[in-house]
């Protein structure tokens, strides 16, 4: 194994750990910790840290070692209004017969696949599989329908949400009622290359998104 694949492994990690809600906002930890629980050398640790840093993921303390990085209900307010300027801005690139070329195919079956799995998750409340599901969905989806950077700009923002998110939803008892689930009916709209309908259902799931953020907000006060 290489030691950029064993980089990646190690940032992937951490990364599922942070979504899991086992590594908590402020959390503080070092490299020689990670280390230890990995079982491997520091360099490629260090190197997934910063990686980690670099997508604003982790904190980086030059005497204390990193900690994850804590969102604010404002950060979070900001990722929405900044993916939802890009989504749109994408789809009104791809009107009518643009936009049902491009979905078909095998991409769009995975796609499909994704959303029925992250529906159902959301029906149920499994928030662990929602959110595998959910990133999958859109990283799958954004890669049908814009460029590269696009998005992996999109799918930074989406992880930095859920990273938010987490700790607040699966101290929720009501998590259910504050999952979005409408990813089925957003396929649905792209595959008849109805763009008006698939903007509705994006904007559908920023307002839902908006509206938790604010009621999250009024809890805290």
């Amino acid at each position: 194994m290489t030691r950029n694949t064993l980089r990646q492994q190690i940032a992937d990690a951490l990364r599922d750990e942070v979504l899991a809600g086992r590594l908590l906002p402020g959390q503080e930890f070092t490299v020689k910790q990670i280390a230890e629980q990995y079982g491997v050398s520091a360099t490629p640790v260090r190197e997934a840290l910063v990686d980690l840093s670099a997508q604003d993921l982790l904190d980086s303390d030059q005497h204390r070692g990193f900690r994850v990085h804590q969102f604010s209900v404002d950060d979070f307010r900001r990722m929405v209004d900044a993916r939802s300027l890009i989504v749109d801005a994408v789809f009104r690139r791809l009107e009518g017969e643009h936009l049902a070329a491009r979905a078909h195919g095998a991409v769009l079956v995975s796609v499909r696949r994704r959303a029925e799995e992250a529906a159902r998750a959301a029906r149920s409340g499994d928030l662990t599989i929602l959110i595998g599901y959910d990133l999958r969905f859109w990283r799958e989806l954004c890669a049908l329908v814009a460029n590269p950077y696009v998005a992996d700009f999109l799918n930074r923002l989406r992880v930095q949400a859920w990273v938010f998110s987490v700790p607040f939803l699966r101290a929720d008892p009501e998590v259910r009622k504050r999952l979005w689930g409408g990813h089925e009916r957003l396929v649905d709209a792209l595959t008849l290359g109805d763009a008006p309908a698939v903007r509705a259902v994006i904007g559908e799931y920023d307002n839902h998104s908006l509206a938790w953020a604010d009621r999250l907000e009024s809890s805290q006060r």
